[in-house]
């Protein structure tokens, strides 16, 4: 009977192979050539936050009021991030808690609001090793003279915490002096 029909047979694969051709064109289409919709931006915080807590290890911070977390960054640490920061010039990110002390519109960065570090303990540990315990730590923006839209990759501050310019903006607008930081490994 398949060799009365052998036609039949190259027509099944035909279409089948049509079909597979015709469903590989929709897909590259639509993943190719139609690029995924963009997020739905988050509202604009408002009020003061509270709290800002950092993950090293996710590379990930969290704003809260009032114990309610607002909004979360990807963020980029220091170019040696594993391990507390010891001596100025190591490349890490302190850990512990901390507050924002000061604020600075016009830093290298774009936007910039430090930390009370180094603190007390900080001070003596690096005294008692002989070496300065470095300081100006800050959450900050990217280098001024990069273009708001793009973002250095990796980690890349000398121990600072570094964010899109966009969300150091935001972050500016809502963080009073004392605000409470806690950063953890």
């Amino acid at each position: 009977m398949a060799a009365r029909h052998p036609w039949r047979r190259r027509l099944i694969r035909l279409t089948a192979l049509a079909l597979v051709l015709l469903i590989g064109v929709a897909l590259w289409r639509h993943v190719i050539l139609v690029p995924p919709a963009p997020p739905t931006p988050l509202p604009p915080l408002t009020g003061q936050i509270d709290l800002i807590e950092l993950d090293k290890s996710d590379r990930r911070m969290t704003v809260y009021r009032e114990g309610t977390p607002l909004r979360s960054y990807d963020v980029a640490l220091g170019f040696a991030p594993e391990g507390d920061k010891r001596q100025q010039g190591d490349g890490k990110t302190p850990e512990g808690e901390f507050r924002i002390d000061r604020r600075n519109d016009k830093s290298q960065f774009h936007l910039s609001l430090g930390i009370n570090y180094p603190r007390p303990e900080d001070r003596a540990r690096a005294a008692a090793q002989g070496v300065s315990p470095g300081g100006d730590i800050f959450f900050h923006g990217q280098p001024n003279k990069l273009p708001d839209i793009l973002r250095r990759k990796g980690d890349w501050t000398a121990g600072c915490i570094a964010l899109t310019n966009a969300e150091i903006a935001e972050l500016w607008r809502v963080t009073p002096i004392g605000t409470r930081v806690v950063i953890r490994p």
